[in-house]
């Protein structure tokens, strides 16, 4: 036999490795996806059983992909911030600072839209979590620090304390689910708090 012909056997082991690695790769988007499908549709604590069901896998094929729920929280948590920073990272359009705060309300209900199902399901497993904590205060702060830069100076503490509350996460959680609103009325209502709070400015 010549070492040509002998070549293509020597590939077979690779090939073999390869395939794994792509079947193994799209387990792990499928179990990624499958969490995150649960989530949007409602389900705020999923089990990992309830994901292997979604994912169409063996409950085994999750825990070897991921230590624990933590973990796949973990890889879910990061897509979910991927998409939000692309929302919220652009620099906000406006001739004045009044424009600029009705594009930061704009772009948050755009952001908020997107992490409600996702903040719903971390306030359910936050007590438990130290990612989830750590990562909800992470948001807050950046939320806050990109209101402190659109804001006129001169603003006192209560004031700014209010608007802060007013156009946070956790109040489009409130008008959306607890009062029931869609989203464009519940965008006027927070752009309108705002208005009332900044009467005179």
């Amino acid at each position: 036999m010549t070492m040509s012909a002998a070549r293509p056997d020597t590939d077979i082991p690779d090939t073999v490795t390869d395939g794994r690695r792509l079947r193994s790769a799209d387990s792990r988007r499928r179990i990624v996806a499958a969490l995150m499908q649960l989530v949007e549709a409602g389900d705020l604590e999923p089990s990992a059983e309830s994901v292997a069901d979604k994912a169409g896998v063996g409950l085994r094929s999750v825990f070897r992909h991921f230590k624990d729920m933590e973990g796949l929280r973990r890889e879910m948590n990061a897509i979910v911030e991927a998409r939000l920073r692309g929302i919220i990272e652009n620099p906000l359009p406006g001739r004045d600072w009044r424009e600029r705060l009705d594009a930061l309300i704009t772009r948050r209900v755009e952001a908020f839209e997107t992490v409600m199902p996702y903040r719903r399901a971390a306030n359910a497993q936050r007590h438990r979590s130290d990612l989830i904590q750590a990562k909800s205060a992470e948001l807050n702060r950046v939320l806050r620090a990109a209101l402190v830069g659109v804001l006129p100076s001169g603003l006192d503490d209560d004031t700014f304390d209010a608007l802060d509350l007013a156009l946070c996460l956790e109040s489009w959680i409130r008008l959306r689910h607890d009062q029931g609103l869609d989203a464009p009325r519940a965008r006027r209502v927070m752009a309108r708090a705002a208005e009332a709070l900044l009467a005179g400015r």
